[in-house]
């Protein structure tokens, strides 16, 4: 896992390419402590930078950006490609020669024979860029499912890009404005959708996309995209094909050179990757999980529980009211975009850190492959009791308009906007998933922008390629392309990073999600994560049928007490009620970030 950073230009800034090119350096030097570098072509054309956390090959023959053996080509990759070990045997049985044991260079190779459709070989989690000497274009490409991010920023032939959005910025060549539309996707949801940002005219390459850039213009492609086409399946089979996926993919995902952890919450996905884990693994294996001195909120006896029932070594960290008050202006300091989100993965990578490892494993991706969140059953009923409403005329808009106005609760108030519009799964999911409202959201960006937009295109996330989906199908396809990759994979990369270790996620694998998709929703969405708890057998009962709880902080007393002043400051109109807690944190963390970005 590495941070990356770029320049490409046919004008002005080829003067200034070196300065650029390392304070963009500088800004993600964090990602990768153990190496760096920079290419600059010979035309000036291009500049590349990489900073390395090393996984594979630890050698120097690792180190980026790396070129080919003609210097032609020259890349710099942030992430993990788990089967390149098989991409690489299959090169060389047709006469590639390698000089590495990595990774980085199997993506080299195969660009090399395939141009852009090497990213259709690629399994694992990646960001890259790699630049033609002889063409003088360049070719970037992000994860099917959005893993690692990949900014950019266009301004005529001028295209910059980097792992996080801080490194764009320090370039200085762009300018600081708010973005409206990532302004108002933010408030609505409590991070930024993709492939937007907060600042105007910063972009976030889409999940499953290539971009490709010569001095003329700049070419953007679709490669892959999620399909829940369903096929003829049993339950047995369902079963069956289930575990043999997550057997597969926990096996990929240790492939290391140095040795990979476990985050354990004490729920049934951590808990079933430390169950794959200790099945397929021959060494003990460690765990990580975060402890509160508030009895409500501590789930660590239940993960050291967890840890014990496999043999795993167990570390715990627990965060008290003094110790959050310390670790605060860190973690706001260490954020790159804002979301309501990211302090639990700040502090557990903390302790995985400092503990010697540099790769972890985490649950994340099962709710949202098999069913996990209230949304599976929300959602449908809410389009349903739409629908109904929508069969008397005016009812649902007049409805809808009264709770959006003189509704007091948030959720109320979300509820409004939904029956207002189309009773659609899109429109649905954002109020279930929503934190403020559409008025509220208006109201609010007006500290920062004077004309926020008046509605964000939700129905985007749904195309025309889901005509097979069902209404279940629809709310999996939102929580992984949606909540999943806006919120929790983008704040797991930056925090994970920022303590320079690397995050993996099992749970989220195309191979893994293209061999569950085609088993019918009603099988594989079979509510309360039914499906994954029958393919491993090996969870303990008393996991499985504890009730389904979320992580949460006891942000609420902190902030009333040892955060208050970095929470009491805050203020909205008297229709704008600041409870609950995450109200409150989302307008909070904008407001610090926003300041530090225009300093």
């Amino acid at each position: 896992m590495c941070g990356i950073s770029g320049i490409l230009t046919a004008d002005r800034y080829q003067d200034a390419l070196e300065t650029v090119i390392r304070r963009m350096q500088i800004a993600i030097q964090h990602r990768g402590p153990d190496d760096a570098g920079l290419y600059i072509s010979t035309n000036r054309q291009a500049a590349l930078a990489h900073t390395r956390l090393s996984i594979l090959d630890l050698s120097p023959a690792g180190h980026q950006p790396m070129s080919a053996s003609d210097g032609r080509y020259w890349i710099t990759f942030n992430g993990e490609i788990y089967n390149f070990r098989q991409l690489r045997q299959n090169l060389i049985s047709q006469g590639e020669q390698f000089y590495s044991q990595t990774d980085t260079e199997v993506i080299l190779r195969l660009y090399q024979r395939m141009g852009h459709n090497c990213v259709k070989y690629l399994r694992g989690m990646f960001a890259f860029a790699i630049w033609d000497n002889l063409e003088k274009t360049c070719f970037l490409a992000r994860d099917p499912l959005g893993i690692k991010p990949l900014y950019y920023w266009q301004s005529g032939s001028t295209l910059i890009f980097a792992s996080e959005l801080r490194a764009v910025l320090a370039s200085s060549l762009p300018t600081v404005n708010m973005s409206k539309s990532g302004l108002y996707g933010y408030l609505v949801t409590g991070s930024v959708p993709e492939p937007h940002t907060l600042i105007e005219d910063i972009y976030c390459l889409p999940a499953g996309h290539w971009l490709y850039w010569q001095s003329t213009g700049v070419k953007k492609e679709q490669y892959w995209q999620i399909n829940f086409t369903p096929e003829q399946i049993s339950p047995q089979e369902a079963q069956e094909k289930t575990h043999a996926a997550l057997v597969d993919s926990i096996e990929h995902h240790f492939i290391s050179d140095v040795p990979v952890g476990i985050f354990l919450s004490g729920g049934i996905d951590s808990t079933t990757v430390l169950a794959l884990a200790s099945q397929t693994q021959k060494e003990q294996l460690s765990t990580y999980s975060i402890a509160f001195e508030e009895t409500q909120w501590n789930e660590g006896e239940i993960a050291k529980q967890i840890a014990k029932e496999f043999g795993a070594k167990h570390t715990e960290y627990k965060v008290t009211a003094s110790a959050a008050k310390e670790l605060l202006p860190k973690f706001l300091d260490a954020i790159d975009q804002p979301s309501i989100d990211g302090f639990n993965t700040f502090c557990v990578s903390k302790v995985a850190r400092e503990s010697g490892t540099k790769v972890v494993l985490s649950g994340l991706g099962g709710d949202e492959l098999f069913a996990g969140y209230q949304s599976f059953v929300k959602i449908p009923q809410m389009v349903a009791k739409s629908k109904q409403l929508k069969a008397i005329p005016m009812l649902a808009t007049s409805a809808g308009t009264a709770l959006a106005h003189w509704g007091v609760p948030p959720k109320i108030k979300r509820l409004g906007d939904f029956l207002r519009g189309s009773p659609s799964s899109s429109t649905a999911y954002r109020s279930f998933r929503g934190i403020f409202s559409h008025t509220e959201a208006c109201t609010l960006a007006h500290q920062y922008v004077e004309s926020p937009p008046t509605s964000f295109h939700w129905e985007n996330y749904l195309n025309n390629q889901q005509l097979t989906f069902t209404l279940e199908d629809e709310v999996s396809f939102l929580e992984l392309s949606c909540y999943m990759r806006n919120q929790l994979l983008r704040d797991s990369d930056v925090m994970s990073m920022a303590w320079g270790l690397e995050l993996r996620v099992p749970l989220v694998d195309s191979s893994l999600l293209e061999a569950v998709a085609p088993i019918p929703s009603n099988l594989r969405l079979a509510f309360g994560k039914k499906l994954l708890i029958a393919a491993v057998p090996n969870l303990p009962d008393w996991v499985v049928n504890r009730p389904k709880r979320g992580f949460f902080f006891p942000y609420e007393q902190w902030m009333a007490g040892e955060w208050r002043d970095y929470f009491s400051n805050i203020t909205a109109s008297n229709d704008i009620p600041l409870k609950p807690w995450y109200r409150r944190w989302s307008l909070a963390v904008l407001k610090y970030w926003w300041e530090q970005v225009t300093k």
